[in-house]
């Protein structure tokens, strides 16, 4: 029997590598664990499980991306639709298990709830390896929440002003300054990638506050309407 179960973990394992292999994915996605449906996802273009707090690669300073990398727009389309189906307006790829240096942005919802005379223009945008320069100007306050911390949402005290040194999905490089919620949104996604958190801003007493809470979150004792993967 014990034998039986090793010569079924060789093959997994051998399908595993070739898998990856083919599809340029990382070898950690093994075959017999939840990462392969993960990176099947990937290639068949699907929603793909938000990763939960507590999952260490949320506090990993993402790689840079290749630009000869021949699955980077099936990762961008998937991401896009994950994060439509989860109601966000940015996702960056360590939300979804990938510590590369991505995210993307559709700030429309949030303009859609600002009042008319205030509204910016909405940006849908892809970053790639993306850097910052500088943050500067006024700043301000802003209701912020994250699909990685479902269910909580703080005030965080940010410049209006970013200015972003990046690669557009043709890898095509741009310079490029942006101002209040296009802004918010890119600083929020851009820590992603840098392992920063939005909670990491909060006072320590408002930290203690929620504790619990985030505890509930890293145990898995939260419902969302998206999927999510919680750390083992």
């Amino acid at each position: 029997m014990i034998c039986h179960i090793l010569y079924l973990l060789l093959i997994e394992a051998q399908f595993s590598y070739i898998f990856c292999t083919k599809n340029h994915l990382p070898l950690h996605f093994s075959f017999y664990s939840s990462h392969f449906l993960e990176a099947y996802c990937f290639i068949k273009n699907m929603t793909y499980p938000i990763v939960a707090l507590g999952d260490p690669i949320l506090r990993k300073v993402a790689q840079a991306i290749n630009p000869d990398d021949p699955n980077i727009s099936e990762i961008i389309a998937n991401m896009y639709e994950t994060m439509y189906n989860a109601k966000g307006v940015g996702l960056a790829a360590p939300q979804v298990g990938l510590s590369l240096r991505l995210f993307v942005i559709d700030s429309t919802p949030m303009m859609d709830e600002e009042e008319e005379e205030q509204q910016e223009q909405p940006l849908k945008k892809i970053f790639i390896n993306a850097q910052k320069i500088e943050e500067y100007g006024e700043t301000w306050s802003y209701a912020e929440g994250c699909l990685s911390i479902p269910g909580i949402s703080e005030n965080v005290m940010r410049p209006d002003t970013i200015r972003l040194r990046y690669y557009d999905e043709n890898f095509q490089q741009h310079e490029e300054v942006f101002t209040g919620l296009n802004a918010r949104v890119i600083q929020h996604e851009y820590d992603h990638i840098e392992g920063i958190l939005f909670i990491d801003y909060l006072k320590p007493l408002k930290r203690r506050l929620l504790q619990s809470k985030l505890e509930r979150i890293t145990k898995g004792i939260v419902s969302t309407k998206y999927r999510m993967r919680f750390a083992k």
